[in-house]
């Protein structure tokens, strides 16, 4: 929830390859409060079943820059082995093209972000929704 003086987050991922939420997707949150500042990591989540974080760490007073990171590999490579295990078509790489999505974006308190990941084995989208 954002306040007068901190901003807040929210996500979710949906996995446009088979058209649903991508569930169990490992999501790091950090923060920053200024452009020469370091990253600091707050914590993070997991997806649920409907691909939404719903426990994301608050962001600090003075977060003027936050990165979320969300680990696509071990989500892409559990998927593929389930197709697998049911015969469905094979993905003709064996790795993930995308080990990795991280999203940095600027905030300004008072306001919500919520970044929605729209994911498939070779490409994503991101964009701030509401």
């Amino acid at each position: 929830m954002s306040t007068d003086t901190t901003a807040s987050v929210s996500t979710h991922v949906l996995d446009t390859s088979i058209g649903r939420p991508a569930a169990a997707v490992a999501v790091s949150l950090a923060a920053r409060g200024g452009t020469d500042a370091d990253y600091v990591a707050l914590g993070g989540s997991v997806t649920d079943v409907d691909g939404r974080c719903e426990d994301l760490p608050a962001l600090p007073e003075g977060t003027t820059h936050v990165r979320l990171v969300f680990d696509t590999e071990s989500y892409l490579t559990a998927k593929r082995q389930a197709e697998a295990q049911q015969d469905a078509p094979r993905v003709r790489d064996s790795g993930a093209f995308f080990p990795e999505v991280a999203i940095a974006f600027a905030v300004t308190p008072g306001e919500h972000y919520h970044v929605p990941l729209l994911l498939n084995p070779f490409g994503y989208s991101v964009y701030r929704g509401s």
